[in-house]
C-alpha cells in the first residue's frame, strides 16, 4: 500500500514537471514566448511626427532604416539623434536605396541608382558611407541593414557577403515565422504591411506567440507620407494588444533581436 502510494505521488511530480516544462517558451526569447521587431523604411516625416510618438507612448523601441539622401534626415538631425538616444535603430537602408531596375514594375528607379548597374564595390562602399553618417548622428558602432526593394544580388553575386561583419544582420522582405535557430541573419524574414486591417497583423502576432518564432514588420508610411501606408488606427491597434500581452513577446529593435540570435545560434553549433 506504501509503495503503491510512493509510486502513485511520483507519477504525480512527473505530471507537475512536464506540464510546468510544457508552460516554458519553446525558443529563448529573453525568456518570452517569440519576439517582435517593428521595422520602418525611408527616412519620412511621418516616422517622426507619426511613429516615434506612438511607439513611445507604450514604451517600445522601433528600428528605422535611413535612406541616406533623404531630405528629411539633413533638416530633421536632431530628432533623428534624440530618437536614438531614445533606444531606437537607425538602420542602414543604404545611402540611394539603390533598386535593380532591370526587374518587372521598376520604372520608377533612376537610371543613376540602378543597382543592376552597379559593380559589387560601388554597393558596398556606398552602404559603408552611410554606415560612417549614422555613427555621427547616433554614436553608434552595431546596426541591421535592409535590401532596397528586397534586392539581394548584383548579377550573380550576393553583395551583403562583402558586409556580414559590418552588421549585427540584413531584413528582406519575404514573410516567414523562424525560430531562432532557423532565422537567416543575412536575409531575415518580413511581412511588409500596406492597408492592412489590425486582425491581420495580430493575427500574425498571436501565430509567432503559438509557434514561438520571430516576427518581423516591414512599414513605410503610417497615417501618409508614402504610396506605401497603413493605417494609423490599425497600427495603433497592433501596438495596444502588443502592450498587453507583453509578458509573451519581447519586442525590441531589429539589431539587438539580431545579436540575440547570433548568441543562440553560436550556442547550438557548439552542442
Amino acid at each position: 500500500m506504501i509503495n503503491s502510494g510512493l509510486k502513485l505521488l511520483a507519477a504525480l511530480c512527473t505530471l507537475t514537471m512536464v506540464s510546468a516544462s510544457s508552460q516554458k517558451p519553446a525558443g529563448d526569447w529573453n525568456g518570452k514566448k517569440c519576439a517582435v521587431v517593428l521595422t520602418y523604411d525611408d527616412a519620412i516625416d511621418i516616422d517622426l511626427d507619426n511613429v516615434i510618438p506612438a511607439l513611445d507612448s507604450v514604451g517600445f523601441k522601433g528600428t528605422f532604416y535611413l535612406i541616406g539622401s533623404s531630405p528629411v534626415i539633413s533638416k530633421r538631425m536632431p530628432e533623428w539623434r534624440k530618437a536614438a538616444a531614445n533606444g531606437h535603430e537607425l538602420g542602414n537602408h543604404g545611402l540611394f536605396h539603390p533598386c535593380d531596375g532591370s526587374m518587372p514594375g521598376r520604372s520608377f528607379v533612376s537610371p543613376d541608382h540602378d543597382l543592376s548597374k552597379y559593380t559589387v564595390k560601388r554597393a558596398v562602399d556606398e552602404v559603408r558611407a552611410l554606415n560612417t553618417m549614422l555613427k555621427a548622428i547616433d554614436g553608434k558602432t552595431q546596426r541591421t541593414y535592409a535590401y532596397p526593394c528586397g534586392d539581394l544580388k548584383i548579377g550573380d553575386e550576393y553583395f551583403y557577403d562583402q558586409l556580414k561583419n559590418d552588421f549585427a544582420g540584413a531584413r528582406g522582405v519575404t514573410g516567414g515565422l523562424p525560430t531562432a535557430t532557423q532565422v537567416d541573419l543575412s536575409n531575415i524574414n518580413a511581412y511588409s504591411i500596406s492597408d492592412k486591417p489590425a486582425d491581420y497583423m495580430i493575427d500574425l502576432v498571436k501565430k509567432a506567440q503559438q509557434t514561438n518564432t520571430l516576427l518581423v514588420f516591414l512599414f513605410h508610411g503610417i497615417g501618409g507620407g508614402h504610396s506605401i501606408n497603413e493605417s494609423r488606427e490599425a497600427h495603433r491597434q497592433l501596438l495596444q494588444y502588443l502592450k498587453a500581452n507583453q509578458k509573451d513577446i519581447w519586442v525590441a529593435p531589429m539589431v539587438d533581436v539580431a545579436q540575440h540570435i547570433a548568441t543562440i545560434q553560436h550556442v547550438k553549433s557548439k552542442q
